[in-house]
Parts: structure tokens; sequence; C-alpha cells
């Protein structure tokens, strides 16, 4: 294996929570470089850094593209350190600490330790469509899909919005091993990796009850997410901007009285996310707060008598579902 090289610049920790991994000052850098950040000293939101890594050296114009996501960096000495003869991801797993939530625990393939007993381990490696991992989203996510099991919901039709990883839909199939599974990202990368962590952890590809179809989409209008339409259940791990963007979208794809939950949003956003799914018909419905990452749950509501809401397939169907 080829040398590989680390570039570190101080930043805040407001900064490693906005950070932006599909920020386009990024998409000249091939390979993209795995980044990280990390808290340097307790309890200090002042510092903390972030930690790039490369298969070759970065030249002056890669760094100066990572540096313009840090403002406060600006004036800040980028360190470059060549690491020799190792593995890149591997080094960039160093410091991730495994997830636990709920009935799941979630590990990279150096950090394993001891599953806890009773509880469904997957594997998740830090790779080409990791990103910082945000913790706090992906476990209120996992927490809040594990207390939905545990209320005794059902669901058939499963979306996962922006998979990244395939996690969250590994999960949610977990949860309702006879559910149809669709997940999609707008990154053909992160579908790619989807499919080979499907591989490591055993979940099945595919149509049809227990399985999950894979598609790079951008939003929710592609004809493998349409077919599948409406779900009884939508999970959507994005930022903000997006999440409020895709709301009519993702909304329509719901089935009345089903299910939304949504993540990857700060405290303070998330007003404007809730008012962008009121107005699409969902009441807020449930939260969980990890520190600063509200996750939402969100139901839909009906709109006319229960009786009249139907499955894709059967007659009459939701009505006002346009272009679905």
């Amino acid at each position: 294996m080829s040398d590989s090289w680390k570039l570190t610049l101080p930043c805040t920790r407001a900064e490693a929570e906005a950070l932006d991994f599909d920020d386009v000052r990024l998409a000249a850098i091939e390979p993209a470089p795995v980044l990280m950040t990390r808290e340097e000293t307790e309890d200090d939101h002042d510092d903390w850094r972030l930690d790039a890594y490369f298969e070759a050296k970065p030249g002056n114009a890669t760094i100066e593209a990572v540096r313009a996501l840090i403002p406060s960096a600006r004036d800040a000495k980028a360190e470059v350190e060549r690491i020799a003869e190792q593995d890149w991801v591997t080094l960039s797993q160093a410091g991730i600490e495994p997830v636990h939530a709920g009935r799941f625990y979630v590990h990279t393939d150096t950090n394993r330790g001891e599953i806890p007993a009773g509880a469904k381990a997957f594997r998740i490696d830090a790779g080409r469509a990791f990103g910082t991992g945000t913790h706090e989203t992906t476990a209120g996510c996992l927490q809040t899909l594990d207390a939905m099991r545990a209320r005794g919901e059902r669901f058939g039709d499963v979306l996962d919005v922006g998979t990244g990883t395939g996690l969250l839909a590994f999960a949610a199939l977990h949860l309702w091993p006879q559910a149809r599974g669709v997940a999609s990202d707008i990154d053909p990368v992160a579908v790619d990796v989807s499919r080979e962590n499907a591989a490591i952890n055993g979940v099945k590809l595919g149509r049809g009850p227990g399985r999950l179809t894979l598609v790079a989409a951008s939003g929710v209008d592609h004809p493998a997410i349409a077919s599948g339409a409406p779900y009884d259940l939508v999970i959507a791990n994005i930022l903000a901007g997006p999440l409020i963007e895709l709301a009519p979208g993702i909304g329509a794809a719901v089935v009345e009285g089903g299910s939304l939950v949504v993540a990857g949003l700060l405290d303070s956003q998330a007003g404007d996310v809730a008012r962008a799914y009121r107005a699409q018909g969902f009441r807020l419905a449930g939260r969980v707060d990890n520190g600063h990452w509200p996750s939402l749950r969100f139901v839909k509501r009906l709109r006319y008598a229960p009786d009249r809401v139907r499955r894709r397939g059967g007659k009459g169907e939701a009505p006002g579902f346009g272009s679905w």
C-alpha cells in the first residue's frame, strides 16, 4: 500500500457540526478525502480539529479548499503529515466510538469491542460515504425506530432518503423483517458503499418482502421510488435545507396515517423543518434530542375517513398523490 497523507486544521465545535461533506469546494479533489472532526479539549467548544486524509500529498489548492470549510482556520497553519505504508481509511477510523442506540450497536472494523447482550450489531466502516458519521443524528434515528417497534407499530413499505451508508434502512428491515425497503442517495458512491455494507451485514438486496432496493436518485422523483409509493414509513437523515426543499415530494411519498422520521438538523432548525412538514399535512408526534441534533417523528394526518386510505395497487389509492 502506498503512503497516504493527513492534513490537520483547528476548528470549533460549531464548525465541525456544520461541516458539509458534499461542499462544491471539494468536488475537484479526486479521490475525495476522508474528513474527520474531533474534540481536542473536553467541553471546550473552541478546541476541535479537522483531519483530512488523502491518498496523495495535498497541494496548495487542495489545502485552501479544505481551509475554506473552516472560517476560523483562515490564518491557522495547516499541518501536513506523511503517513507511511498504512491504510488511510483505517487511520481515519481511529477515535470513532461505537454507537449504542436502543437495541442497535454500530461499529467499524477497528472498534468492534464487546457487543452488548441482546443488541443487533451492524458493521459500518469509515470510508467514501462516511463523513463524520454525525453519531447524534444516527443514534437519534435508531432510538426513534426502536421505540416505534417497541410500541408495536408495524410497517410494510419503507423508504430511506439520503441513505449514506445504508445503516438506517438496514435497521428498519431488522425491525420489520417482512417490509419492502427502498434506499436512495444523490451520490452514486454512497449507493455503492451501501451495497458493500449490505453484503457485510447480511442484508438482502432486491425487491420483495425483507429485501432492499438501492437507487441513486436526487430527492424522491425516481421511477424506482415512485413505483413503491406510497410508503408507510419514510426516513430522511439529511440536512435541514434539503429536508425543507424536499418536503412536498417526501410528504407525498407517505401514505395517510404513515410515519416520517427526519434528522440531520440542528436545534435551531427544528422549527423551520416542522413547519415545512405541517404544511404537507403532518403532525409532530415525537422528538429525540441528542446534543444539538434532534430527530423528529411525524405522522401524516388523515384527510379522509380511514377506510378511504389504501395501499398501492388497490382501488381508491390515497387521493392527491399527484405524479406518483
